[in-house]
């Protein structure tokens, strides 16, 4: 089972409800909550409201290092055929689509990332932007097409394949994937009203730096953790660190966040709705109808 959405749309507080009444587990599918000591920013479920319902991948990972999609995939099932073993019920919860479709679809077989090649790839795009999509137009224009030239990250990781290939990187991702058998799945998605949502959105981001957001990245700061680090690069974290070092004020931190947690919801949206057999509840996970419609849901595919 999984419950999906954008962030702040409340898939904790259903998961949990349905671990209670169905004897489940959860399984974050969290990009942040999976790094050990960023709670506040990540809206982490904390120890005492996981009820002592059991939760996997969360805390598994320090903040220094770096969890790819295909490393999530196979702790995540790994996770889910533990669960099942026990004889309860996996309930996947998160809004990181990467992570989700790695886990049910699979990845394709690339390979791993080059660290070298990839800093080498980055200086050329800091000096010449336009340098990357140019040699991607050369080698591989279906991606080309596909990619936008400001893309860094995905420019990077298509001329990145193709030098470690040596082939267009349209026939790697092409090559079939890896996807979960054996496991039915019921996706349930949460999506409230876009202004509702923002509101929420904007006060959760105010709660953060009001709540030890400013002194819990000072303190991954001060355990020697760069402020580089990629989780550290994340919504709420990335605004912390430049109030800290003085690139920012608060409150221009706090508004900064609360734009870029709109525009990260949105596409969030975006990434869900073309996910595929997703029975939408059009609420708040804290929502009682929502949670009434999720349960008989989740009852009717359980009794199938």
């Amino acid at each position: 089972m999984v419950v999906l959405g954008p962030t702040g749309a409340g898939k904790s507080e259903l998961g949990l409800l349905l671990a209670r009444k169905f004897a489940g587990e959860i399984v974050s599918c969290d990009s942040i909550q999976v790094y050990r000591g960023l709670d506040i920013g990540s809206a982490k479920v904390s120890a005492d409201r996981r009820q002592g319902i059991a939760h996997h991948l969360i805390d598994i990972v320090d903040a220094n290092q770096y969890l790819t999609a295909g490393a999530y995939s196979r702790l995540a099932r790994e996770a889910v055929s533990a669960v099942q073993r026990k004889g309860s019920l996996p309930i996947v919860v998160g809004g990181t689509g990467l992570y989700l479709r790695a886990l049910l679809e699979g990845l394709s077989p690339a390979p791993p990332r080059d660290e070298k090649i990839r800093a080498r790839l980055a200086r050329t795009f800091a000096r010449c932007p336009a340098a990357l999509h140019r040699f991607l137009r050369r080698r591989d224009p279906p991606a080309a097409a596909r990619i936008h030239p400001n893309d860094r990250q995905k420019l990077i990781r298509a001329v990145e394949l193709i030098l470690l290939e040596r082939q267009p990187v349209t026939s790697t991702l092409t090559v079939p994937r890896d996807s979960l058998r054996g496991v039915r799945v019921l996706k349930l998605g949460l999506a409230p009203s876009r202004s509702l949502l923002y509101q929420h959105l904007d006060q959760r981001s105010e709660w953060m730096f009001a709540n030890g957001l400013l002194a819990e990245t000072q303190a991954l700061l001060d355990s020697g953790i760069s402020p580089h680090a990629k989780p550290l690069q994340s919504l709420g974290y990335k605004q912390a660190v430049n109030v800290l070092t003085q690139q920012l004020p608060l409150a221009g931190a706090i508004h900064e966040c609360q734009i870029k947690t709109r525009q990260y919801a949105k596409r969030q949206m975006t990434w869900f709705r073309r996910e595929p057999d997703v029975h939408w509840l059009e609420n708040f996970g804290k929502n009682q109808s929502a949670q009434s419609e999720a349960l008989l849901l989740v009852e009717k595919f359980l009794a199938a």
